[in-house]
């Protein structure tokens, strides 16, 4: 594991331990973030640890133009339960990643410094997020990072039945209809492979990335 300074600059991904975890330290100033996005990394950390860089050897991803959603999930979304928006909400949605449940894991890795360099990077026109309503109230919804055509989902939360779900397939669509290449959902877990998500190489991942954006700085 790499330890950053202020130099902005990442070591090449492919040094990240057999975990995916490549460096620690630096910050999260939109450029760095930035740079880390546009070369594979991403950050992700306890709120007691300094900031972690992770550049998994796996890379959980969705192509919007060739995505099918489960059967099961096509048949729900046909009676048109949900509403959906475009990067309407952004900082409720974070707000409401932050104070999800998730089965099996204790407080949330969104803490208030991630929140702030990420409604700063929506500021600057970097940061997306989908928002699903029901009867006008926000129940479900994601955010994430685009570079070039490729969107890297952060995280997602849900607080009614299919609330998220509905808005991974509504994503994938809007995705597919702006001409995006390929929809990044970093990390596997079986909630994404029940969705259709699958996992590639990192270097076939770095190699989408090349296409849109430039060398590490």
């Amino acid at each position: 594991m790499y330890w950053l300074d202020d130099d902005l600059c990442f070591p090449h991904p492919s040094l990240a331990g057999e975990d995916g975890l490549l460096a620690a330290g630096g910050d999260l100033t939109p450029e760095r973030l930035m740079l880390a996005y546009s070369n594979g990394i991403f950050p992700w950390y306890d709120l007691n640890c300094p900031i972690l860089w992770w550049s998994p050897e796996k890379r959980m991803v969705v192509n919007p133009h060739t995505y099918d959603p489960p059967k099961s999930l096509k048949n729900f979304l046909k009676n048109k339960p949900f509403d959906f928006t475009w990067n309407c909400s952004f900082e409720e949605v974070v707000r409401s990643c932050q104070k999800s449940v998730r089965k099996g894991q204790e407080g949330t890795w969104i803490n208030e410094d991630i929140v702030s360099a990420y409604v700063e990077l929506h500021r600057l026109g970097h940061a997306k997020s989908v928002e699903v309503w029901q009867n006008d109230t926000l129940v479900g919804g994601l955010y994430g990072v685009q570079v070039g055509t490729v969107f890297s989902g952060e995280s997602m939360f849900s607080s009614v039945s299919n609330a998220s779900k509905a808005g991974f397939v509504w994503l994938v669509q809007y995705l597919c209809s702006n001409n995006y290449q390929l929809l990044d959902c970093q990390l596997y877990n079986d909630h994404l492979a029940l969705l259709g998500a699958y996992e590639i190489d990192r270097v076939d991942f770095l190699k989408i990335l090349d296409d849109n954006t430039s060398l590490l700085g």
